[in-house]
């Protein structure tokens, strides 16, 4: 999915706003005060966002801070995984870690910024898109697989390490990333049987 165009400052402005975010919460976060951070006109902000809500969302979907380069590992298993870590380093680095707690306390408290994050969701899954398009092409899974099956997977996933890591609060051992995305694979089948067959 094509990122959003903005000004000329536009990483400035997206850093200034999750930093923002970050030290005085939703609530506290301003666009006059992201203006001033970012050393630029809040008519500018206003001519590209017109709430913070609406900045805030661009903010997550363009920001360099909160991505992570598409995997190639030549399998599915293997690609989740490289998934699956960059999701803990996500949340067990603390710059990164405060910035995804604090969305997502934002989005409970905003309607506004729900419908924004919804976007930050489908940007993420177009990107991760190929993932599913190189399993079928292996042979791992069977053409006829449901699309909606990528999305089922990152829920399963990424769900499973915010919880562990934001709301349990327990750490990670050595094989948490592999057993998860084995588990969310094949289930909890002793032997699990090979993707795509029945």
């Amino acid at each position: 999915m094509k990122r959003t165009s903005g000004p000329r400052k536009s990483q400035e402005i997206f850093d200034a706003t999750l930093d923002l975010l970050q030290d005085k919460g939703y609530e506290g976060l301003t666009v006059e005060g992201v203006a001033e951070r970012a050393g630029v006109n809040k008519t500018t902000l206003y001519r590209w966002w017109p709430s913070k809500g609406a900045l805030l969302g661009a903010a997550l979907v363009n920001s360099t801070r909160l991505g992570f380069p598409l995997p190639d590992t030549g399998s599915l298993q293997g690609d989740l995984e490289t998934v699956l870590n960059s999701v803990v380093a996500l949340l067990t680095t603390q710059s990164t870690a405060n910035i995804a707690i604090a969305s997502l306390g934002a989005v409970a408290q905003s309607p506004e910024l729900a419908l924004h994050a919804r976007n930050f969701f489908a940007d993420r899954l177009a990107r991760e898109q190929p993932i599913l398009d190189r399993a079928i092409a292996r042979g791992e899974l069977t053409p006829d697989t449901d699309p909606a099956l990528l999305m089922h997977l990152m829920d399963m996933l990424a769900g499973a390490a915010w919880l562990r890591v934001a709301f349990r609060q327990l750490p990670l051992d050595a094989e948490f990333v592999t057993r998860t995305v084995r588990t969310a694979l094949h289930g909890a089948l002793e032997q699990p049987r090979p993707l795509g067959h029945p």
